[in-house]
């Protein structure tokens, strides 16, 4: 669980290579210990509130299980569960079971453990591409350019220097549209919003880091329909989110280092949990990736009821 209004400790160094720092807890490492499972560890980002950012537990979990099927095969879907919040400054243990390999098709489950318990549960499925029937839902038109948008670190001003370098050690350029949520929300109070987004610098060619790092990116933004439709910035004193899981269905390969469109939309919350959605474009207007996710959400209380 993250309370976003919580300023950031002191004393927390800059991150001088965020995306060398990203490439870094992809890079996991076979275990010596081996048992019925593949066994892989990792590292984690360091974190100024000394918690796992889940984006990087998702796209850690992509890897582990992409390193036990066979290379022609690729990821197309993962539906993943946090379990519980994970501590930054431990390393992290990948168990994965090979559940299935078919003609076409492997199906892998990995879970991610820290002291001997688990903090996040993932299926995903590898495909072999073949040709077959194509469609997409269509990029919507009439969204600004990211070369039109201001840098996210123009929206800071303001923020307390150790909560704005929190938002700024990240490898991607976000720029919202219409802006973000980062202090207030302005403009209409909507269940939809749109980021442009891109790590910052030329990554690998490698499709499943590429595709790894599209899932860690998933996960910066998507909670944040939810936020605008009820006009709560992340700095909202005392709220409180948290994500509950995660879905994402890869349709075609694209590039992390160059610029996608994040269209997302809040369908629904009630009972203290919102589900957003989102659809990952190419600038040119390819799907790359479809995005679903569950937020926990605890709102500060005024005379009883939600502020």
């Amino acid at each position: 669980m993250t309370d976003a209004s919580q300023p950031v400790p002191e004393g927390v160094t800059p991150d001088p290579d965020p995306v060398a720092s990203m490439l870094d807890v992809l890079a996991l490492n076979d275990s010596e210990a081996r048992t019925t499972e593949d066994i892989f560890t990792g590292v984690s980002h360091r974190m100024p509130l000394g918690r796992v950012y889940g984006g990087q537990v998702l796209a850690q979990a992509i890897v582990a299980a992409a390193r036990t099927v066979p290379t022609d095969r690729i990821a197309h879907s993962m539906h993943g569960y946090f379990l519980r919040p994970g501590d930054a400054s431990q390393g992290i243990t990948f168990a994965v079971d090979r559940i299935h390999d078919g003609r076409s098709f492997s199906t892998r489950r990995t879970q991610a453990f820290q002291e001997g318990l688990p903090i996040f549960s993932m299926i995903a499925s590898f495909e072999i591409e073949t040709p077959g029937l194509e469609h997409q839902a269509p990029m919507p038109t009439g969204i600004p350019t990211p070369e039109e948008l201001p840098d996210f670190e123009d929206h800071l001003t303001g923020l307390h220097p150790m909560s704005k370098r929190f938002f700024m050690d990240r490898p991607a350029d976000l720029r919202h549209v219409p802006s973000p949520v980062y202090l207030a929300v302005e403009g209409e109070r909507v269940p939809r919003q749109a980021v442009w987004m891109k790590i910052r610098r030329p990554i690998p060619d490698d499709p499943t880091i590429h595709r790894a790092a599209l899932a860690y990116l998933s996960d910066l933004t998507i909670q944040e329909s939810v936020l605008r439709a009820h006009g709560l910035a992340w700095a909202t004193p005392g709220l409180k989110v948290a994500s509950l899981d995660h879905g994402m269905w890869w349709h075609r390969d694209g590039r992390v280092d160059e610029w996608m469109l994040y269209v997302q939309e809040s369908p629904s919350a009630r009972g203290g949990r919102g589900l957003s959605t989102g659809r990952i474009y190419t600038r040119d207007g390819r799907l790359l990736a479809s995005v679903a996710q569950e937020i926990m959400i605890r709102v500060p209380m005024e005379g009883g009821s939600p502020a």
